[in-house]
């Protein structure tokens, strides 16, 4: 037991360093907004670290490291290149704006970067538990890889799509509603929590249960906090028939749109 909290508190310390490292070019460049790629590969660091301190089953140690690298350096390549060359984020832009730019820089540290830090370790608990556990590889670490693999499809396609969309200039102003878009406004963040529950997988076949309130939580950040609720009262001002998108398509489970049973 010292050995996982030992190493839960190494992975706090390497998350910290790389988010302060980030937050001291976010000061350079003006721009809080470049934490937002971190994200992601905050997640395949801590997962490293777990990894090369933890004793348990191989199969699953391994499987688990792969997964959470391939989707983490994926979200941070795709990040990265979204917001290259792109002005600061209107959320900080806001923030910016309320706190003075004078301080904000100091502000920014703890509303966005040690907050985010803090999250972010505590959110990465299952691929702490299951690198310690010595349980055999089962049939849930099996459903697991499954659920991951649709989270990790409606993640990739979503964002695949969307960057297509954007990058033809006579869809400007217009609604993605094809593809994945079809089944739920919101894909990639759907994706996003079913590969967080198939961490919480993972770490029930590892029988180590309370890491799960990861996935809860992740879940509530995605549903209420900094995804689907604050983005869909932007695109409601800012994209003319989103209201009627919203009636006829599901905002996160995937479902088929009601025009498609009439």
């Amino acid at each position: 037991m010292d050995a996982i909290w030992s190493t839960y508190g190494m992975g706090f310390v390497c998350v910290m360093v790389m988010l302060t490292l980030v937050w001291a070019a976010s000061v350079r460049l003006t721009n809080a907004g470049i934490v937002d790629p971190f994200w992601g590969l905050g997640f395949v660091l801590v997962a490293i670290c777990y990894f090369l301190n933890g004793s348990g089953d191989t199969i699953r140690k391994s499987v688990v490291l792969v997964l959470c690298a391939v989707w983490g350096l994926r979200l941070f390549g795709y990040l990265f290149w979204r917001n290259w060359g792109k002005p600061e984020d209107y959320r900080y832009q806001q923030f910016r704006n309320r706190y003075g730019a004078h301080r904000y820089w100091w502000f920014s540290f703890f509303q966005v970067f040690l907050l985010q830090g803090v999250l972010l370790w505590l959110i990465s608990a299952p691929l702490l538990l299951v690198q310690f556990s010595p349980q055999p590889w089962n049939l849930i670490d099996v459903i697991a890889c499954f659920v991951w693999l649709i989270g990790f499809l409606f993640e990739a396609l979503g964002d695949y799509q969307l960057m297509k969309f954007k990058s033809n200039e006579s869809n400007k102003g217009k609604l993605l509603t094809s593809g994945v878009w079809k089944y739920t406004r919101h894909p990639n963040y759907f994706g996003d929590a079913c590969v967080w529950w198939s961490f919480g997988l993972f770490s029930v076949a590892a029988r180590s249960y309370w890491p799960i309130l990861s996935s809860i939580l992740m879940t509530w950040l995605l549903l209420k906090v900094s995804g689907v609720a604050l983005l869909e009262q932007a695109l409601k001002k800012q994209k003319p028939g989103y209201e009627d998108y919203m009636t006829n398509t599901p905002a996160f489970f995937p479902w088929f749109p009601k025009t498609s049973r009439k």
